[in-house]
């Protein structure tokens, strides 16, 4: 070990050309979510407390229908980009890909239950 080069050493642990690509999705989705989040507060506030009639007729129309669905979508893409960023740093070998593999799905799981439930409440 005494005589390997730098080079030799810290081969496999250099970068995996995707750190920018994961960065600016972060940022781009981060961007959605502050704009999202307090459109969906407001349009979601207006139709807390009303009848299961009243939610349907209000989710009909378009504005708040995509607004929540947006934000649901975002959102959990927002959460897996970040949770397999948590799994990449501290899990490790086989553990690591299932862990991977189950967020995945679970995350892309919730936001199609959540996109069905509001194209549900809206058709």
């Amino acid at each position: 070990m005494a005589f390997m080069t730098d080079r030799k050493r810290a081969a496999g642990l250099g970068s995996a050309k995707s750190g920018s690509a994961h960065h600016w999705s972060m940022t781009l989705s981060s961007v959605a979510l502050l704009i999202l989040l307090p459109l969906f507060v407001f349009t979601f506030g207006a139709a807390l407390g009303g009848s299961y009639e009243d939610i349907v007729a209000y989710y009909a129309r378009p504005f708040p229908a995509i607004i929540a669905a947006l934000t649901i979508l975002v959102s959990f893409k927002h959460f897996n980009d970040g949770v397999r960023t948590l799994l990449e740093d501290y899990v490790h070998g086989l553990a690591q890909k299932i862990a991977i593999i189950a967020m995945t799905c679970i995350s892309y799981g919730a936001a199609a239950i959540g996109i069905f439930a509001i194209a549900r409440l809206a058709l």
